[in-house]
């Protein structure tokens, strides 16, 4: 798949390739933390539906560029502009074109380094995690007047018991890899230098497994019918009501300058 376009010096903002029957796609922002912005969202978007037409790939691992992060979220410089982060056209699959894309090939996160906001909600939004002894995961939108509004208030209950995940939401503070395997949010832990090799040894075992059994399995586990999880859907509804009141606050743009600013914010509930 070509990611880049021949007239631009800039590299490619995902990498996609193939290692024997998995699909590897790394976000390649790394001066930005790997962060999301629209082009992101295309080319993870369109590698996740080839990746479910092609009989040959049998399992997907995502990953970030670069030692710092896994995923810092949404690009605020971007949205500062104005621009939107979703795939053109495909505004159905969500942030990073992955979080409502649902495929029926396994999908792991290899997850080095900081995996907040929207990193969190990628590894939420995978069906399995290996997190390199160096990851971070939280979920500290309601620092910034703002909450994480890509699944992540409700796929973090689903996914660690109620109570943790009520705390971290609630007070944005981060896990690191250790705890988040004691909770059941990775699967395993490994040395930073090992994570891809380990989420890529991992694919291998499953794509050892019968293709249609696997896929079968995940779509009957997860309730997928015609690429969604109509589960989720009042979920989604919920979400984008919050999402008018809470992200058109004034709360909301004072989060946003008071971390410009380096500053405290001053919160009016408005």
């Amino acid at each position: 798949m070509s990611t880049a376009d021949p007239i631009s010096e800039q590299p490619p903002a995902v990498l996609v390739e193939r290692r024997g029957r998995t699909m590897l796609i790394t976000l390649n922002r790394p001066r930005a933390m790997n962060a999301v912005n629209a082009e992101v969202s295309r080319i993870v978007g369109e590698a996740l539906a080839q990746a479910e037409l092609d009989s040959d790939v049998r399992s997907v691992v995502l990953t970030g560029a670069g030692e710092r992060a896994f995923c810092a979220g949404a690009d605020l410089k971007e949205l500062a502009q104005g621009k939107s982060l979703a795939a053109p056209g495909r505004e159905s699959w969500g942030f990073a074109g992955y979080v409502c894309h649902p495929i029926s090939k396994p999908t792991i996160a290899a997850v080095n380094g900081f995996a907040l906001g929207g990193g969190t909600e990628l590894a939420l939004a995978s069906d399995l995690v290996v997190a390199a002894e160096s990851a971070t995961f939280g979920l500290p939108e309601v620092a910034r007047g703002v909450f994480a509004a890509a699944g992540g208030v409700f796929r973090l209950p689903e996914q660690v018991p109620r109570k943790i995940a009520m705390e971290m939401i609630f007070t944005g503070e981060p896990l690191d890899a250790r705890r988040a395997l004691a909770l059941g949010l990775v699967n395993r832990v490994v040395p930073a230098a090992d994570v891809v090799d380990a989420a890529l040894a991992l694919a291998e075992r499953i794509c050892a497994n019968a293709p249609l059994a696997v896929q079968g399995s995940k779509r009957v586990a997860y309730g997928i019918t015609d690429g969604r999880v109509p589960s989720e859907d009042a979920a989604w509804e919920r979400n984008e009501q919050e999402v008018r009141t809470v992200f058109g606050s004034r709360d909301a743009t004072e989060g946003t300058r008071a971390f410009a600013e380096k500053r405290q914010p001053e919160w009016r509930a408005c």
